[in-house]
């Protein structure tokens, strides 16, 4: 544990930012998983839905710095790829 109180400062918020960065990472994880089920299961309707709901949190965590932005344009390729694969 530092004893300098801004080298004590940033430990609390690196720990506040970790923690923060680990529950959007772990939503964002399971609404692709959400999205992948449903495509699976083709259930288009459903798919359309979580599309919506998890391009919006990569945006989200393109903006957070949570992903690259090309990392960003990427997997919403890749979702609208896996979405028009099963309404085609």
């Amino acid at each position: 544990m530092p004893n300098i109180k801004s080298a004590i400062k940033r430990v609390k918020q690196t720990e506040k930012r970790t923690a923060r960065n680990r529950v959007r990472k772990e939503r964002l994880k399971q609404t692709l998983k959400a999205f992948n089920r449903a495509v699976v299961a083709g259930e288009e309707v459903q798919a359309g839905e979580l599309f919506k709901k998890a391009s919006n949190l990569v945006d989200k965590a393109g903006n957070k710095g949570l992903m690259h932005k090309n990392a960003v344009n990427r997997k919403k390729s890749q979702l609208a790829m896996k979405l028009n694969s099963i309404s085609a």
